[in-house]
């Protein structure tokens, strides 16, 4: 048996038919080099191809009790578990009309009664020599993805390790503020204006380039960025300068890869603009309300909540009623009354994530 051969003999042949004689000569024609299986109707036909063993090829005959084939190959191609079947019509009728509705249904092609083995054996082989190929393109396509998430994730980490290295207080906050925002987005993907943007992957996206929102911090002399104490006006404004040092940072990365499909594209946006206000009174470009991406609002209550929880060189730490207090205060204010009633909702698990990550 050869390499071809092999390989078909492990392809999986559903045949579907209500007569018993039809099931016979089609099973003797393709038995040599497939594994068979065999239906009676459509409804049947639709429960083994949505079993843990699949076909990966369907002979379906039009004209059926119940269910007939046409129905049962709209079912098939409408579910995402066996929309990547192929599908081969069998049927006595020669009509081009019935023919390009079976083709308008997804159905790859025609096989007419009565059969001729050489040529139902030639159409079959094709149809999973086929599908074989897209499968295993498919698989590629599937590695190359994770391969890349791999990397997007491997340089937001390092990204971050080099700002943490810079500023060691910030490593447990890196994590609870990375949880605080995955929490806010994910209830705020509840309420249906926020549904579309909110999305599982944009959600993803913000969880993994959370970490640099404070990138920036490594273009900020150690005088300032280290200083045991309260930071004067003038060097506040230094400070405030790691905000448009994160975007330059990030910026010309996402220029590289072009923005629309950049992962750091959050990651800029949240770098840039999580100390502006809702009312128009934060840093660096004083944007108010809606302005102010999305990302940026999120992270902007987390930053805060947590910067308020933990203890420093020039402040004590926070109790959670005390921080909550402050926060809700803001409602409005500095921050955006959504993202708020959202925290107001989460604080318990507020509390959680602050206690996993305790520094």
């Amino acid at each position: 048996m050869n390499e071809t051969v092999a390989a078909l003999a492990r392809s999986r042949v559903l045949i579907v038919d209500d007569a018993a004689e039809n099931l016979r000569i089609l099973g003797e024609t393709l038995r040599d080099n497939y594994t068979i299986m065999f239906a009676r109707n459509g409804r049947d036909a639709l429960r083994i191809a949505e079993s843990d063993t699949p076909p990966d090829l369907i002979l379906l005959d039009v004209i059926m009790p119940g269910m007939n084939g046409y129905e049962a190959c709209r079912h098939l191609k409408k579910s995402p578990k066996t929309s990547h079947i192929p599908v081969i019509f069998v049927t006595a009728q020669d009509d081009g009309v019935d023919e390009a509705t079976g083709l308008s249904l997804g159905a790859q092609d025609y096989i007419k009664k009565p059969f001729i083995a050489a040529l139902v054996r030639n159409r079959v082989d094709s149809a999973v020599e086929l599908k074989r190929h897209r499968d295993h393109l498919n698989e590629l396509v599937a590695e190359r993805t994770r391969q890349l998430a791999l990397t997007q994730e491997a340089t937001i980490h390092a990204m971050a390790n080099l700002a943490e290295w810079r500023d060691p207080e910030t490593g447990a906050h890196i994590k609870r503020t990375q949880n605080y925002v995955q929490s806010l987005a994910q209830h705020m993907a509840k309420l249906p204006e926020y549904a579309d943007a909110l999305t599982p992957e944009f959600i993803s996206m913000l969880y993994l380039s959370a970490p640099l929102h404070d990138v920036g911090k490594v273009a900020i002399p150690d005088a300032v960025l280290h200083k045991p104490g309260r930071l004067t006006d003038e060097e506040f404004e230094i400070m405030k300068e790691h905000t448009t040092r994160g975007r330059d940072m990030l910026s010309s990365t996402v220029e590289f890869l072009g923005e629309e499909n950049s992962f750091l594209s959050t990651a800029q946006d949240i770098a840039y603009c999580h100390h502006e206000r809702w009312d128009g009174k934060g840093y660096p470009r004083k944007l108010r309300e809606g302005e102010i991406p999305l990302s940026a609002r999120l992270m902007s209550v987390a930053d805060v909540y947590d910067a308020l929880r933990s203890k420093r060189v020039y402040k004590p730490d926070m109790t959670h009623e005390e921080a909550a207090g402050i926060i809700l205060e803001g409602r409005g204010t500095q921050f955006d009354p959504d993202v708020i009633d959202a925290f107001d909702y989460l604080q318990p698990e507020f509390q959680d994530i602050a206690a996993r990550y305790a520094e």
